[in-house]
């Protein structure tokens, strides 16, 4: 791992694996680069893979800013530009998906291929009363409370009971790890993400990937995404959660794989 001093003079911890044409994988609302430590050793072996810790989370600078997706997205260019990556692949999860979106709309000459993974196109009534409940809990219920509960809206039931013991271990990792501040004022950047207007403007080759089961991005976000972005190809899993990429990792490394590749 590295770090990058950004022009305010924050910190972006990054890490880049492999050779091959540059691959920006870009995590959702937890904002650290393990969310994508089963993808990556696959995923070198063909592509750069470039990973970082948004601001707010993991090893990157935590202090109060004015956080924004349209933020998150220039510290990605700004990760690109000190690589001297001029265009990459993207996979964005997420929160990492409107990053996406904000990147083939801003910065469109920087972004060759998009994969739009568990993303939306603009909070509705469904989106916003859910992170109303996860703010709530984090702000009265405390850090593990919220961890829990982003396993049971984000996980298959039958995932859950079979890696219960393990799930344990990792929401009082991330408990311990979150600051609760920062994450409210990341959660109240995406509930303003808007850019549903603009998404016919976006021109990059690009797969939107998730799962009919979706309880945080639920499938029709992804079915209105495909719709929106011209010639975009849609893949929806039938099972497998807002976090299908850990519960079927060969299925999602496949599919992603077979889009990036596909010249």
């Amino acid at each position: 791992m590295a770090f990058l001093t950004l022009g305010d003079g924050d910190k972006l911890c990054y890490d880049v694996s492999g050779q091959g044409p540059p691959l920006a994988l870009v995590s959702g609302l937890g904002g650290t680069m393990a969310f994508w430590q089963p993808h990556v050793q696959v995923l070198a072996r063909r592509f750069r893979v470039i990973l970082h810790d948004h601001r707010g989370t993991g090893q990157s600078s935590r202090r109060p800013i004015d956080f924004s997706v349209e933020q998150m997205a220039g510290d990605l260019i700004a990760l690109l530009d000190h690589l001297d990556v001029r265009r990459a692949h993207l996979i964005g999860h997420s929160t990492g998906g409107a990053i996406g979106q904000t990147v083939a709309l801003d910065h469109a000459r920087r972004l060759d291929r998009l994969v739009l993974s568990a993303s939306w196109t603009s909070p509705d009534e469904y989106f916003r009363r859910l992170f109303a409940l996860r703010a709530d809990t984090l702000r009265n219920l405390g850090p593990l409370a919220y961890a829990q509960g982003t396993s049971l809206f984000g996980l298959p039931a039958a995932f859950l009971r079979d890696h219960a013991a393990m799930l344990t271990i990792e929401e009082a990792a991330s408990a311990m790890a979150m600051s609760p501040d920062l994450t409210l004022a990341r959660i109240g950047a995406i509930l303003r993400f808007d850019r549903r207007g603009e998404l016919g403007r976006i021109a990059a080759p690009t797969l939107v990937f998730g799962a009919r089961d979706d309880l945080i991005t639920p499938a029709y976000f992804s079915e209105a995404l495909a719709e929106a972005i011209p010639g975009a190809r849609l893949v929806m899993l039938d099972e497998g959660g807002h976090f299908y990429p850990r519960v079927h990792p060969a299925r999602f490394q496949e599919t992603v794989l077979e889009f990036l590749n596909d010249t």
